[in-house]
């Protein structure tokens, strides 16, 4: 509230000088006259606005309010909660490991590493990426601050995605940032210790829980699953407590197995609607409010604090979820809802990983691929419809055709990536989930143009050399373009269509 204060007593100072220039100017303007100079007096210091009171304590509410606010709500904390969930489940891990045997999780303020691709069966996270060779750990910094551990990638692609409980990013470790090999310490928001010698650089959350995901880079070779082997064991997160100042290592190939809290084909339901506003309090104390939300904060308090009073108020919230999760959340799933509109019904985002209070799309990047990197790390492209705008289903054939030298432009690497109807791989009998820079026996045209042929039967000759395998049924494509040129961050360059055969 200070820091606030003090931005609108400037603010009104600014003002101030500003009508006093803008007077000088007037009178210096005047064609043929005599210019005098005018009195400028020193202007009355402005008071600081008193506090704004919120909701009153212990009124009356009525249940078309409360279910009106607990919709805004719903969508507005959707994000916050999916990550307060994830903590409930990851917290009781044991140690570092692979959940149903696929997928990399790790008790807070550790992390788990994969050795390879992620296997088509993970369920945890939707539209995963088979490029990479994944990391994962939550972190919660009121315990303490954590350190990761950077190794020396070499000529390698690499990034560590960083987040806080409102999934924005707060550091900047990859190389696209020139990022050393070394130790870089994480702190919550009310950390006021002392950074250890031998600490390069540390980062500040604006929330204590967050989530640290490394992603290196890895093409589709058996010499390189060899090679980055020895990186991948350098590849750590751990308490401020347990750092000796020298690196160390975890060999991840003999970690343990758990059970998967996966169920069915879709992504685990990390929010429910019947407790989402039992688990909402906790959320609030958790989350400190951004400059400017402390309305909502009082606003969502006072109706939490009003249906714990009356059963017919928290009967007409848990209502407002039930009702916000199908009509609010629910068509957020499909790209064609949110982003930027783009050519050939594409779409995008220009604030991945820095939402702010665009609470619609950083609910709808949670929805439908939660942990999204920054624009300078990743940039997306989404797509669920042909050129006609219909949706894309494997009862058809496409072709997805990048024309000469239009190939996405990067400094990293790029991969068009199929999913199901429920943003995850699809098995195939050639285990391809994606193509791009990891594969090495795709095969041009003459001109030098590339043809991905998109369809659920193998093509003829060649052409299955650039067969994305497709299901029978309902599909999306999703290209991604990691450490992106100016080219794709200003918009000159947005990908090609996504052609029915006819």
């Amino acid at each position: 509230m200070d820091r606030l204060q003090g931005k609108l007593k400037m603010k009104n100072t600014q003002i101030v000088s500003a009508l006093v220039l803008a007077a000088a100017v007037s009178a210096a303007t005047g064609c043929g006259e005599k210019v005098s100079t005018p009195t400028v007096q020193q202007a009355e210091p402005v008071p600081p606005p008193a506090t704004v009171p919120g909701p009153m304590p212990g009124g009356r509410l009525t249940e078309e309010y409360v279910k009106q606010v607990g919709r805004s709500a719903y969508l507005w904390a959707w994000p916050m909660v999916n990550m307060h969930n994830r903590k409930q489940i990851l917290e009781k891990l044991p140690e570092p490991g692979l959940m149903g045997g696929i997928v990399p999780v790790a008790p807070v303020n550790q992390l788990s590493m994969l050795r390879d691709y992620i296997e088509p069966a993970e369920r945890l996270v939707a539209c995963p990426n088979q490029d990479v060779v994944y990391g994962f750990g939550l972190f919660s910094l009121d315990q303490e601050p954590v350190v990761i551990q950077v190794p020396d990638f070499g000529d390698r692609f690499w990034v560590y995605q960083v987040v806080d409980q409102r999934t924005d990013s707060f550091v900047q470790i990859g190389k696209m940032y020139g990022t050393k090999p070394g130790f870089y310490l994480l702190v919550g928001p009310d950390w006021k210790g002392t950074t250890p010698a031998g600490i390069t650089e540390t980062f500040r959350s604006k929330t204590n829980l967050g989530v640290a995901i490394p992603r290196a880079f890895l093409d589709d070779a058996a010499a390189d699953r060899e090679a980055i082997q020895p990186i991948l064991s350098h590849i750590l997160m751990y308490p401020l407590s347990k750092f000796t100042g020298q690196q160390q290592t975890k060999d991840w190939g003999a970690v343990p197995t758990f059970p998967s809290t996966a169920q069915g084909e879709e992504e685990v339901k990390w929010v429910e609607p019947i407790p989402f506003f039992d688990e909402l309090g906790d959320v609030l104390k958790e989350v400190p409010p951004l400059p400017g939300e402390e309305a909502i904060y009082q606003t969502v308090q006072s109706v939490l604090d009003g249906s714990k009073k009356d059963s017919k108020l928290h009967a007409a919230l848990v209502q407002s979820a039930v009702e916000a999760d199908k009509t609010l959340i629910t068509p957020l799933f499909q790209f064609h809802n949110s982003g930027l509109p783009l050519a050939y019904n594409w779409t995008t985002i220009d604030n991945g990983a820095a939402f702010g209070t665009d609470y619609y799309t950083r609910a709808a990047a949670a929805k439908a691929n939660i942990f999204v990197n920054s624009g300078r790390e990743t940039k997306y492209f989404y797509q669920d419809m042909d050129t006609d705008g219909l949706p894309l289903n494997g009862s058809h054939a496409y072709t997805v055709t990048f024309p000469a030298g239009k190939l996405p432009p990067v400094k990293g690497f790029w991969s068009l990536t199929l999913y199901n109807q429920h943003h995850f791989f699809y098995p195939n009998e050639m285990k391809r989930y994606s193509v791009g820079t990891k594969n090495k026996t795709l095969v041009t045209a003459p001109d030098g143009s590339l043809t991905i042929y998109v369809q659920s039967d193998p093509p003829e000759g060649e052409k299955r050399a650039n067969w994305l395998p497709a299901p029978k049924d309902s599909f999306v494509l999703y290209v991604r373009a990691y450490w992106p040129e100016e080219s794709i961050t200003n918009g000159t360059w947005t990908p090609p269509a996504v052609t029915k055969v006819k």
